[in-house]
This record gives structure tokens, sequence and C-alpha cells, in this order.
């Protein structure tokens, strides 16, 4: 396992984290058991960046985590939660109410990062003047120690990266082979004001890995075949071929600190963490799919 920094904030992150929102059943059936086996040999292989959301599995994600992290491997992890986006209204109490029910399910003291979640949601004057005083109230409660901001939105996310409220970001599909948008504005800026970054849904909601989530609009699925085509020169012999250079394509990247894997299945984890071994793309490869697709976001 590799391991870097995290923004400014000082932590110590795996590349790898583990995404929690398969761990629920958000994408079909689940073991509990199966699940909790999986969280443990995360841990045991050196992942201990952990990220959830209350949203996820309606709490049941944070439930699972919390049960296998209360056999005394609390430690040993970095956890990212969320303040759910499935709230009507991000104001002052609901936060608040918001993180101390996560707390519960989490049986935990504290939530190392707390990320708003898909902020498109919300307006910007009630995040500013309503939800971030609570995060600042939680923080001196010793309820949680960074806070984060996540959405697809490339620029709202930047705006709200420049209030300078925040201590990391979370994209989703907008760091993969199909559409790498974020890498032309969205990461240098996150360089240069020390965020720490987290890459969600590197293949792309399915997308890259030859099963789509059953939610996608057939528009964007039919426009992510064609771009799927152009990528033969990676794709690999075995099922599901371009899961492998998929990840390699964000994992090497210096900018994004974690990259997330989502998965309720351990051989699936297994297959992820080797590629966990610092090797990227070949350059001309590489160049090859920013030029294939510069400038060309796969979702609007």
């Amino acid at each position: 396992m590799e391991y870097t920094l995290f923004g400014n904030t000082g932590l110590k992150v795996s590349r790898l984290g583990l995404g929690g929102a398969p761990l629920a059943g958000d994408f079909g059936e689940t073991d509990q058991e199966e699940v909790q086996r999986l969280i443990h040999e995360a841990i045991d292989s050196g992942i201990n960046f952990i990220d959830t959301a209350p949203l996820y599995g309606k709490g049941e994600s944070e439930r699972r985590i919390g049960k296998a992290l209360a056999e005394g491997r609390r430690n040993e992890v970095i956890i990212a939660s969320k303040v759910a986006k499935s709230d009507p209204r991000y104001d002052y109490e609901s936060t608040i109410r918001s993180v101390e029910e996560s707390l519960r399910r989490l049986r935990t003291d504290w939530i190392d990062i707390l990320q708003l979640h898909d902020i498109e949601h919300q307006p910007y004057h009630l995040v500013m003047n309503e939800t971030i005083p609570a995060l600042r109230k939680l923080k001196e409660d010793g309820k949680i120690r960074f806070t984060g901001v996540t959405t697809r939105e490339l620029p709202l996310l930047m705006a709200y990266m420049k209030t300078g409220q925040f201590d990391a970001i979370q994209f989703y599909a907008r760091y993969m082979l199909i559409d790498h948008t974020a890498k032309d504005e969205v990461l240098p800026l996150a360089r240069e004001t020390g965020l720490g970054v987290i890459n969600g849904s590197v293949l792309g909601l399915g997308l890259l890995a030859d099963t789509v989530v059953d939610f996608l609009d057939k528009d964007i699925v039919e426009k992510a075949a064609e771009r799927v085509e152009k990528l033969k020169f990676l794709r690999r012999a075995e099922p599901k071929g371009l899961v492998e250079p998929a990840m390699r394509f964000s994992l090497t990247n210096p900018d994004i600190h974690v990259t997330l894997t989502g998965t309720s299945k351990v051989g699936s984890l297994r297959k992820n963490l080797a590629v966990c071994d610092g090797k990227g793309l070949e350059p001309a490869d590489l160049q090859r799919v920013y030029d294939l697709f510069q400038g060309r976001p796969l979702f609007n």
C-alpha cells in the first residue's frame, strides 16, 4: 500500500480508500458477514481511509462500519462521513443532529472528516450562514476534526473551495478514463490551497466495469459506450478489463490523495489492492487518454 499526506491536514492516508455505499447494499445484495470480513481485510491490507454517509443504506453503511471498528480498530482508520443530502436543509440544528446520529451509528466519539454531501442540493447562503457555523461548533466540541465538501458540479465545487472554509474535497466520475475534467482547474486549485482530494467513482458508476448502474440516463450510457470503445488499447484480457487501468489512472495521480474502491465483495477488494503498487499507465497511453477526451465532460 502507498500512503500520502492528505492536503494540509497532516493526516497520512492510504492512496486506496474503502467506499461505503456498496457496504449497505446500495448497488446490490450484500452479505453482512462478508462485509464485516471485507472491512477487516481492507484494514489488514493497509487501507486506513473509509468513506461513508448517512444516505448510504439509510444509515446501514455507518452501522456496519461501526460494528467492524468496535472490535478495537477505530484508531486504525480515518473515517470520512457526511451530512446527508436527503436532509431538507443543512440548517444549523439539522447539521448538528445529523452528525450526532452518525456518531452513534459509527460507535465513535469523533469523525475525522465531515463532508457536505452533494452540496448542489443546498442554497449557498444557507451553507455559509448556518451549515459552516455548525461545523465550527462541532470542531470546537471535538466531534469532527476536518471538513470537506462534495459534488460532481465542478464550478460549484471551486466556488466552495475558494471560501477557505474546508480542508478537503470529493468529486465523483470527474477524474476517470472517460471524463477527466477535474484535472484542468479543480486539481490545480486544490494543490494551491492545500486541500485533501478524494476521487469517487473512478469506474464511472460501473461504466468502466461493464456493469452500469440502472439509474443512469440512457443517453449518458450510450455516450460513455462510444468513449469506452476508444479505450480498447488499454483493455486487459480478463473480464471487466478496464478496471485495472482505470484504478491505476487515479491511484498514481499525485494530486489525488485517496481513490475510493466501492465493493462489498472480498474478491473485488483483493483485485483492487493488487494495483496499489505505484505503477500507472504508460506515459504514452496516459497522454493518449488525455488527448481523447480533453475538455469534454461526460456528465453535464
